[in-house]
């Protein structure tokens, strides 16, 4: 983080964090810049910048080089919580807290309502309206974080702005098609299509036993649920997350897997058959990876576009990644497997990425034959898919 000394060349290796702060405190800067450090506190790393906090404004490295702190720097600390911070950290900070109830999901929702009325991207001129109304019947009138915080458990801790942001995702990425048609979504089907990302967003991450339960809740709320019978709620256990929204006529269809194409050369330990699992999954991360790249374009917001699939060992992630980039087209898709484990390194990682692009100028690199490139991360419990446009900048300091 802050640089290394080789024992055998003597040669000085600075690290990431004295990079970033040498540039910061660049005496010709005249713009003010700011060193966001976002991430647990550790004893290990942050008694380092005591002598950056205390009245010398300091950053002194292992190898009695002394870069003080300009003017025009700022460094602000977003952590969690102050388990592992001294009192001296803690003494030199300026502390302030920042409490869930205060800055809730609901100012998330009033802007995704704003920025579509502002570029005019709405399937309905009455959308806003009845976001906000949906959102108070399901979720903010029932108090639906508290019941899902108590009642329920999920696989991996979640906040709850996450799960609203990912319901205003799957609901974005869900309408483009509309918007894109220039057809109008009418009340009845728009609620259907906010009880499908809704479920997804706060019960994606639930076992069959929770989303049962959450069936039974769901059905207390007076929503257009699918038409599920009380033998399939009790034999097969079907629930609102084996259904979904049929794009063409906007009612509830259960997922059913496409019918399997016998391939030419058949190897029996790379076959991979599609299920319903495997297609409900494919659908999200479809959806999701067709999101523009500007969620607001007047504020350069990122979208998000990334999936994230979690579960136990054998719980058919790979497969269900590898299964979606089967269909991307070869001639203008390139496909980069990467598997990582705790020997894994940050300069592991770029050359990775480095050998399979085409370098144009010094920081500026882009895949081969003007392709479209996607990495898949396989963390055997966390594999992601990340899509780039034709060009790919790295900024990454050795």
């Amino acid at each position: 983080m802050y640089g290394v000394m080789n024992t055998i060349t003597g040669e000085w290796l600075p690290g990431v964090f004295s990079e970033i702060w040498k540039k910061c405190n660049d005496k010709k800067n005249k713009h003010i810049s700011w060193i966001v450090c976002d991430g647990p506190v550790d004893a290990i790393w942050i008694e380092n910048l005591n002598t950056v906090l205390d009245d010398n404004k300091i950053l002194t490295l292992a190898n009695a080089e002394r870069i003080p702190m300009t003017d025009n720097c700022k460094m602000v600390f977003e952590v969690e919580n102050l388990n592992n911070a001294s009192p001296a950290t803690v003494s030199r900070c300026g502390i302030i807290f920042v409490s869930d109830s205060d800055l809730s999901w609901r100012p998330l929702v009033d802007t995704w309502i704003k920025d579509r009325q502002e570029e005019k991207t709405i399937c309905n001129t009455d959308e806003g309206n009845w976001v906000t109304d949906l959102t108070d019947k399901y979720i903010q009138g029932p108090d639906l974080f508290k019941i899902l915080d108590k009642d329920y458990h999920y696989v991996m801790p979640v906040l709850p702005v996450v799960r609203i942001n990912q319901m205003l995702n799957l609901l974005t990425a869900i309408l483009k098609l509309y918007i894109d048609r220039q057809e109008t979504v009418d009340k009845a089907s728009f609620e259907k299509f906010f009880i499908y990302c809704m479920s997804w967003a706060v019960g994606g991450l639930f076992e069959g036993e929770d989303r049962e339960k959450y069936q039974k809740w769901i059905e207390t709320r007076n929503a257009p649920l699918p038409p599920i019978s009380s033998s399939k709620t009790s034999v097969d256990k079907e629930t609102i997350f084996d259904y979904f929204v049929d794009e063409t006529t906007k009612q509830w269809k259960i997922w059913e897997a496409a019918e399997w194409q016998i391939p030419k050369r058949i190897m029996f330990s790379q076959l991979l058959i599609p299920t319903g699992d495997s297609t409900r999954a494919e659908y999200i991360m479809t959806k999701i990876s067709g999101l523009p790249e500007w969620r607001a374009k007047n504020k350069k917001e990122l979208c998000h576009n990334n999936s994230l699939l979690v579960g136990g060992p054998g719980t058919a992630k790979t497969s269900v990644i590898l299964m979606y980039t089967m269909k991307f087209d070869s001639e203008h898709m390139l496909f980069k497997r990467m598997n990582f484990s705790s020997a894994t390194t940050p300069l592991n990682f770029q050359e990775s990425i480095e050998g399979e692009l085409e370098k144009k100028q010094v920081r500026t690199f882009t895949p081969p034959g003007g392709k479209k490139m996607t990495v898949f991360v396989d963390d055997l419990s966390m594999p992601f898919v990340n899509t780039w446009g034709d060009q790919i900048t790295l900024e990454i300091t050795r």
